[in-house]
């Protein structure tokens, strides 16, 4: 919910280099022939004929519509290391936010929202928002997730996802469309009423916005149709590849917890292993002076082994 996310996504234009002994002669030009077998084939994707957002038509008879959505589906298409990790991890959580999100009677689509924010992993922007679904600490806990020096509940994928519902449909009535409100999760309510207000308009598509936010519902839109079309766009991935749920008891915690690392040796596993199941741990114990109620999530037996 910050500005610059796409940079954690999108290389910088990096131009190519070119030999030249002054500025306005060409000196001598080294070739590359790639050495023997190298092979290399690059095509622009395909988009789909057809696509929706949240179950809203996106407008592909424009042609700046097109344009958009087929430069992040390009972009995305050949950015292979970060779009098979992601295609990993959403074997690991995708189930369980988009169950979430269904849960809180809002649309799947948003998951993808999501993935455009962090990867689906527990990060931290330059502007210090934080976790899967990227909250400044105000935000957070304003829609009633807790953030101290011992737990970010940004890092629980649970609680964030449901703040991130609430935050949603708090726009969607705000804005009439699904579209609207998550191109006000990147900006704000406040610059979407602006812009609404000096253009007289209400639809995404056809407002202008700043960069990010102009390129932000078509990435989102460019991972859901990667990853549900994943050989279209030459990703080849077999179950192995993926990453297995998470399997889990929970353990419930409404007092302190004096060493996390002897909680986790109690429960059969270590401290690393303990973080993984439970990002929101911020520190190695948990004084926990409101008494709030937390759920631990503890790794099964087998965990380490790929079991």
């Amino acid at each position: 919910m910050t500005n610059n996310k796409l940079a954690r996504f999108i290389f910088a234009s990096i131009p190519l280099l070119t030999f030249c002994s002054s500025a306005d002669s060409i000196g001598p030009v080294t070739r590359f022939d790639g050495g023997e077998g190298f092979s290399q084939e690059v095509r622009v994707p395909p988009i789909p004929e057809q696509a929706d957002f949240c179950g809203e038509e996106v407008p592909l008879h424009y042609t700046d519509v097109q344009e958009s959505f087929k430069r992040e589906i390009t972009s995305l298409s050949y950015f292979h290391g970060t779009m098979i990790y992601t295609m990993q991890l959403d074997s690991r959580y995708g189930a369980t936010i988009k169950r979430i999100l269904e849960e809180e009677g809002v649309p799947q689509d948003l998951y993808y929202i999501c993935i455009a924010e962090s990867g689906i992993q527990p990060v931290v922007s330059p502007a210090n928002a934080a976790g899967y679904w990227q909250f400044l600490s105000s935000t957070a806990r304003e829609y009633g997730l807790v953030v101290d020096s011992e737990v970010d509940e940004r890092y629980n994928i649970e609680k964030s996802t449901r703040a991130a519902a609430a935050y949603f449909k708090k726009a969607y009535e705000e804005f009439g469309s699904w579209t609207m409100a998550a191109a006000s999760y990147n900006t704000g309510f406040s610059n979407v009423r602006y812009r609404m207000d000096i253009q007289s308009l209400d639809n995404y598509y056809d407002m202008q916005f700043l960069e990010e936010t102009g390129r932000y519902v078509f990435r989102a839109l460019a991972f859901k149709t990667i990853l549900n079309n994943r050989e279209t766009y030459g990703f080849y991935l077999d179950r192995e590849d993926l990453y297995k749920p998470l399997e889990y008891k929970e353990v419930e915690i409404t007092g302190a917890v004096a060493n996390w690392s002897d909680f986790a040796r109690e429960h059969g596993t270590n401290f690393k292993v303990l973080k993984i199941f439970n990002q929101w741990i911020r520190a190695n114990q948990l004084d926990n002076k409101m008494r709030r109620r937390y759920i631990v999530q503890v790794p099964l037996k087998g965990f380490r082994e790929g079991k």
